[in-house]
């Protein structure tokens, strides 16, 4: 479907084609118009389906059919993250830009004073987390007593970070009557339960649930755990990488792969929770503008990370939960580009692969890298402990086959 085929007011018609959108993607064109009907929307869609426009348009639109005039916001979208919601509010941004309606952003690590005078002056759309958005509540700095338009955007990632009594506490003090539009990368039945409470008769979307696109060349490169960051800084040497997103387990190893990449004067940034929201800010920015060859995150980028271009996905570490393998490697190839995933497996990941194998409904082939030397010893930090030998010593495969299921 054309965005010129869609039912939508001049000024957004004027701003789409500014911004260069000619055909629909799969979910846009499955929510777009349901949701301009009014109707409330259960959408299941990996990132980088195009799903922001997907809830952002009839949101507007319905907006601007709307006259009436308040300084209290008539269409709140919850994130996750804050970078989330900085980026969300960034395209609602966009999309306004031929319009007189007001978006402000609110998330935590900021100034409240800035939040609260925008809030104060009068807003339409506010893009939240739902912790600030509560701080601001309890406040008082915001009333839902004029809101038209909910979404729920990432809620399963909302429900994984405990936000659940938040999101149940927001949603009571907005009025029943509204239009409401979950969005989720999975709908486990937490999801389907929340759906059921406050959404109602809602459009089911499901949108290649679970599944990378095809585009991805998706590789597992087994090694001793030793060796993981030299394997690292090989591929990096000797593959032909534009940029390079890297995701750590931990802030700690995120930190230790940013200090040694640094040290071979890789051009790197890295984020995780414990960095100020501006350093953030300023490690995207210099990634999504080259000056960073590499950026080394956790999971906090996993979702949304709006950076086009990005050639190679790395595991550093094998995510423990499926989906969020799905996640990881869907910022790669997005929009249908080409892009290459590769994780970096041990011994102790071969459970956390079986998984996510399962969930793809295939095996991911396995590589080595040519000239690399595996055979340097291990040195005693890295050695299995007590405890891992005795489970080794109960599993049925020997230690040797457990190496050659990986390889």
């Amino acid at each position: 479907m054309r965005f010129t085929e869609l039912d939508l007011s001049k000024p957004l018609q004027k701003t789409i084609s500014g911004l260069g959108y000619e055909e629909t993607t799969p979910v846009q064109t499955q929510a777009i118009s349901p949701g301009l009907q009014g109707r409330d929307i259960v959408g299941c869609a990996q990132t980088g389906t195009g799903k922001t426009l997907a809830f952002l348009l009839p949101a507007l639109e319905r907006l601007l059919q709307d006259r009436t005039k308040t300084r209290n916001p008539r269409v709140v979208v919850l994130e996750p993250t804050r970078e989330l919601a900085i980026q969300v509010a960034g395209e609602a941004q966009k999309l306004t830009a031929h319009t007189s309606l007001r978006v402000v952003t609110v998330y935590g690590g900021a100034g409240m004073k800035k939040q609260i005078d925008k809030l104060r002056r009068g807003v339409d759309i506010v893009v939240a987390t739902p912790g600030r958005l509560m701080d601001h509540m309890r406040r008082k700095n915001v009333n839902f007593r004029d809101l038209q338009v909910l979404v729920l955007d990432e809620a399963d990632r909302m429900l994984d970070m405990g936000f659940l009594p938040d999101i149940k506490k927001i949603i009571s003090q907005m009025p029943r009557q509204r239009q409401t539009m979950l969005y989720s990368a999975t709908i486990p039945p937490t999801i389907l339960g929340l759906a059921r409470q406050f959404l109602h008769d809602p459009v089911h979307i499901e949108i290649a649930m679970a599944q990378p696109p095809e585009a991805i060349q998706q590789a597992l490169y087994p090694v001793p755990k030793h060796l993981k960051l030299q394997l690292l800084m090989a591929i990096l040497e000797q593959m032909e990488i534009d940029s390079m997103l890297v995701f750590t387990r931990t802030k700690q190893e995120a930190d230790v792969v940013t200090r040694q990449l640094r040290q071979t004067k890789v051009a790197v940034a890295c984020i995780h929770g414990d960095f100020k929201q501006r350093d953030r800010i300023s490690a995207l920015e210099g990634f999504r503008s080259g000056k960073h060859r590499v950026l080394v995150a956790t999971n906090i980028a996993a979702r949304g990370l709006d950076v086009e271009g990005i050639s190679h996905v790395i595991n550093y570490d094998v995510p423990e939960h499926p989906e969020d393998y799905v996640h990881r490697i869907g910022r790669t190839a997005r929009y249908e580009a080409e892009g290459n995933a590769i994780t970096l497996v041990t011994l102790d990941d071969t459970r956390l692969i079986h998984r996510i194998e399962y969930l793809l409904g295939h095996k991911i082939k396995r590589e080595t890298l040519p000239g690399f030397d595996y055979d340097v010893p291990t040195p005693s930090w890295a050695r299995p402990s007590a405890k891992t030998l005795m489970q080794q010593a109960t599993q049925s495969q020997s230690l040797a086959d457990r190496w050659r299921a990986m390889c």
